[in-house]
């Protein structure tokens, strides 16, 4: 970005100057009367100008910053139908991210230095964003491997829907023991003497594998609230989104796990649009949840 002069835009002391010009671009629009563009100029938020170099050359003043686009191209935010970004903000600062991790081997290297700087309580977790066909070894991790690299602190891997694996702390601090029944639709693998060997399945209902993650420790202060989901969401602007439906769920209620968002967006450090679907966590519950959201939320709420 520059607010010198670039590619013969001089900056003019003008009224309608706008804040941010991006020039020399293949710009998708999204209007099939005019499906490409070079250049568009915005103001407030709001892209005021689309056309060419000349079209906004007029609109820089000495405040805006001009993008040159190297004649790359540029798209529309996206927006992501689908996406659990209250959990996945609330939680981002306490995983351990093995995407585009090539080897299992360095993946467990990272979890093994993690661990070290893990705090006594706190549990390491690799949540999602892999599969173990992206590692040269093509498998998972063992049992014995994450109690190698993690002997005292919990760690919980979670491969898809289907399975967990965990180490020998992590199935300490989850509670899992000998005489610990298999929830309907899960099951956790025994070893001969009936012990649990620390492998999770989905079997095929996941709520085995979520409800144990959900026994993790979780971010306590508003402030570790804010920080872990602004990097979450910056995250996500990283590979292009600026707007997503948050599809509920997850152990979330509403509007407790929701405040975090709230406060960003009244602090405008929301860079994410968020919509969001609510339904019933508590069963037997489910008509005061929904009288009680009837309440605390109408149509329209929310801004730009």
């Amino acid at each position: 970005m520059s607010t010198m002069p670039v590619g013969g835009l001089v900056p003019h002391a003008v009224d309608h100057a706008t804040d941010l010009v991006v020039r020399n671009a293949k710009i998708h629009t999204g209007d099939p009367r005019r499906p490409y563009a070079e250049a568009l100029a915005i103001r407030d938020g709001v892209i005021t100008v689309v056309g060419d170099d000349r079209d906004v050359a007029g609109h820089v003043g000495p405040g805006t910053k001009v993008v040159d686009a190297l004649g790359r191209r540029v798209v529309p935010g996206l927006n992501d139908t689908h996406l659990h970004v209250i959990r996945g903000g609330l939680n981002y600062l306490l995983e351990l991210r093995w995407d585009d991790v090539r080897s299992l081997r360095q993946g467990l290297a990272m979890l093994r230095e993690q661990a070290a700087r893990t705090p006594k309580g706190q549990w390491v977790r690799v949540v999602g964003g892999w599969s173990a066909e992206q590692f040269a070894e093509r498998r998972l991790p063992t049992v014995a491997e994450l109690n190698a690299a993690a002997p005292d602190t919990p760690v919980f891997v979670l491969h898809l829907y289907q399975s967990a694996v965990l180490n020998r702390a992590a199935l300490k601090a989850a509670g899992f023991t000998k005489d610990t029944p298999d929830p309907k639709g899960g099951q956790s693998v025994r070893g001969r003497n009936g012990e649990p060997t620390g492998m999770l399945l989905a079997a095929p209902s996941a709520l085995i594998l979520y409800s144990t993650l959900a026994k993790a420790p979780v971010l306590q202060s508003e402030e570790e609230k804010r920080t872990s989901t602004r990097h979450f969401l910056r995250e996500l602007n990283r590979f292009g989104l600026t707007s997503a439906i948050d599809a509920a769920g997850g152990f979330q209620n509403f509007p407790d796990n929701y405040a975090t968002v709230i406060e960003l967006a009244k602090a405008g450090q929301l860079s994410l649009r968020i919509a969001y679907h609510l339904f019933p966590q508590t069963p037997g519950r489910e008509i005061d949840d929904l009288t009680r959201w009837i309440e605390t939320a109408r149509p329209g709420d929310g801004d730009e």
